[in-house]
């Protein structure tokens, strides 16, 4: 299975997955191939690279995604700053957190069979559930199943 991962940070999805599927499933981690990655912050790509040997496609603002190769699983942390009960919780009045649109554009152009987007504490609830009921109707319109926890 082919990914791309988006907010990489210093590489967390990757290594689960890695770990996952070696240790727990006992099969090949090699499976599964990372075509490449979206991260902008330099501290954490210098962590990533050590460990990786991923291309980094930069701000997913700047992706072309005709530029990406193709991949069944788009993961991602979206920066959650502007949901979290830690953060100022400003919602899509941030512009960290429009990010989650990018990755709707790049969603709808790719059309991966799955994804797997991480939640933070407060994203249900930010705004009276509104916010989470505007990714829930993106994703829907782009053809996707959602199940959370």
């Amino acid at each position: 299975m082919k990914y791309f991962s988006l907010f990489s940070g210093i590489g967390g999805f990757e290594l689960g997955i890695k770990q996952v599927y070696s240790e727990v499933h006992r099969l090949d981690p090699d499976r599964f191939t990372c075509v490449g990655y979206s991260e902008i912050d330099k501290y954490a790509i210098q962590i990533y690279e050590k460990h990786f040997d991923h291309k980094n496609f930069g701000d997913i603002r700047k992706i072309k995604p005709r530029s990406l190769p193709d991949f069944d699983l788009l993961i991602g942390g979206f920066p959650c700053q502007s949901f979290s009960v830690a953060g100022k919780r400003k919602g899509f009045k941030d512009t960290r957190g429009t990010l989650f649109f990018e990755i709707a554009r790049i969603i709808a152009s790719k059309k991966p069979k799955l994804l797997l987007l991480e939640n933070v504490k407060g994203l249900l609830s930010h705004d009276s559930g509104r916010t989470f009921g505007t990714i829930l109707s993106s994703l829907d319109e782009l053809g996707y199943d959602v199940q959370w926890e």
